[in-house]
């Protein structure tokens, strides 16, 4: 499958490294002890594909652009072609990844991914190709997810200083080397949660003085506008010299897995509807507490995010 944009998709995201995700409910999860299996699924998955979802379900256009193959491949573009929304798959010789999810009727979540298959240059360079064949039809490139064996760590700073050349947005999503070289190229905004934010400082972030401070720190490696995600906290955002906290309603969180695509999601939907950062800030911290609040893998809707959004709390931070 291969349903390349033809007529502008607002915005395109990139999984480097997507997955065939294994859900898997069980009653309880318990330090040795055994838990019975209650259900499980099996769907298509990576950041940049649960960002699509997101987008896509909320009204929004998107394209999802990823690499897959191997075993593991043709199933996996089954499970894509029920997903609605256009994608443009790059064949790739070895296995994609199988991760999987066990999390109990409490909320506890245990993720385990594998690393990814290994990229040679000449499927890089496709990837690459994909993608600058979608960015005259874009307005955002969402660079997501980790990247595989085989590619470079600058790859995707490459994608946004060739983004920013055809003035298209980039949001970047990513962890490690490749969150910190892609800082340096200028993202338009930069999603790190709370664990990779530490990663990048090489600090601990304990109190909300310290996710300021960090907040602003990210920005000035280069980044226009930051969003740091503290989960349940909501997040802090940075834009120009500006600087907000977006705090959600207590809710009862069951799965908080995936709660962060969504964050990044809503964010880059409220943009494109010329929605201010604040705003875009207040949609993503709401589209990822309602999603948190739902089993599994799954996502809210804009009327479930609708619901939280009205809820949360913004607040201009004086510096």
């Amino acid at each position: 499958m291969n349903q390349v944009c033809q007529h502008g998709y607002l915005i395109v995201t990139l999984t480097m490294n997507p997955a065939m995700d294994r859900t898997i409910s069980v009653d309880r999860l318990a330090f040795d002890d055994r838990a019975y299996i209650l259900s499980n699924k099996d769907s298509p998955g990576g950041r940049g594909i649960n960002a699509a979802c997101v987008i896509h379900a909320f009204g929004g256009k998107t394209l999802a652009i990823l690499p897959a193959g191997g075993e593991h491949g043709p199933r996996f573009e089954q499970h894509m072609e029920r997903c609605g929304f256009p994608v443009a798959i790059v064949p790739v010789r070895n296995d994609i990844r199988l991760n999987l999810t066990i999390t109990d009727r409490h909320g506890l979540t245990i993720k385990l991914n594998e690393i990814g298959p290994r990229l040679d240059r000449d499927e890089i360079a496709s990837v690459e190709g994909t993608v600058d064949a979608q960015l005259a039809g874009a307005s955002w490139l969402m660079l997501c997810g980790s990247l595989p064996p085989g590619v470079p760590s600058e790859f995707y700073a490459q994608l946004i200083t060739r983004a920013r050349k055809r003035n298209v947005k980039t949001l970047l999503d990513t962890d490690g080397e490749a969150l910190a070289q892609g800082i340096e190229a200028g993202p338009s905004v930069v999603t790190p949660n709370q664990q990779e934010a530490e990663r990048l400082l090489n600090t601990v972030l304990l109190t909300r003085s310290q996710s300021i401070a960090a907040a602003r720190r990210i920005q000035s490696l280069g980044a226009e506008e930051v969003v740091l995600s503290l989960a349940s906290r909501g997040a802090i955002g940075v834009s120009g010299k500006a600087m907000w906290e977006a705090i959600p309603p207590r809710v009862d969180a069951i799965s908080p897995i995936g709660a962060g695509d969504a964050l990044a999601a809503a964010f880059a939907w409220a943009a494109e509807k010329k929605d201010d950062f604040a705003e875009a800030l207040r949609w993503g911290v709401a589209a990822g507490t309602a999603s948190a609040t739902l089993p599994g893998m799954k996502f809210a809707t804009l009327e479930q995010t609708r619901a939280i959004h009205d809820e949360v709390d913004l607040r201009r931070i004086e510096d």
